[in-house]
């Protein structure tokens, strides 16, 4: 199941070269996912088979578009949980840097701790789902606020995140 949140952190990272040249693996990976809703597989395949329909340039500027040009869609998580000026943002940070450091998770490239594709690809390494599950519920309140703003935009990636989202309600519901 952890394989889904590792798919999700893939198709929310920006857009490489060797993500486009790997569609077929990735549609063969969603399509063999084995706990996955067919509702889900049906969007992460729609999702793909938009994106893949991209060139790189374009895919690259959808992305940039989503993400980095508007600030409501930051994928960086604790933007949307601290005042700009707030004095904890540094704190929980840190406090995420610790945590992955603690369990051998290396932070590569660069990114803060609460970028949502590198907080997925962390999920996609734990072991026992339902870990999984309540740490990715920490994640389900700024999902919903991306999601949402994200939707209202009409974003092709809406999905992908409604379903970040999702999958930490399940994590509620299960407590």
């Amino acid at each position: 199941m952890t394989q889904i949140y590792k798919v999700l952190s893939i198709l929310l990272e920006y857009p490489t070269k060797d993500l486009v040249a790997h569609w077929d693996d990735i549609n063969q990976l969603i399509a063999g996912l084995p706990d996955l809703e067919s509702e889900d597989k049906k969007m992460l395949s729609g999702f793909t088979h938009w994106a893949s329909r991209l060139s790189l340039t374009k895919f690259q500027a959808e992305y940039v578009n989503n993400f980095d040009m508007t600030a409501e869609n930051s994928l960086y998580l604790t933007y949307h949980l601290f005042d700009e000026q707030d004095r904890d943002r540094g704190p929980a940070l840190i406090e995420l840097a610790e945590l992955y450091k603690s369990t051998g998770f290396e932070i590569d490239g660069g990114e803060l701790p609460d970028y949502l594709p590198l907080i997925l690809e962390y999920v996609s390494t734990m072991d026992d789902i339902a870990s999984a599950q309540a740490f990715l519920q920490q994640t389900s309140q700024a999902a919903g606020i991306i999601a949402s703003n994200l939707d209202k935009n009409e974003s092709p990636y809406a999905p992908l995140v409604k379903m970040v989202e999702r999958h930490g309600h399940v994590a509620d519901i299960a407590a």
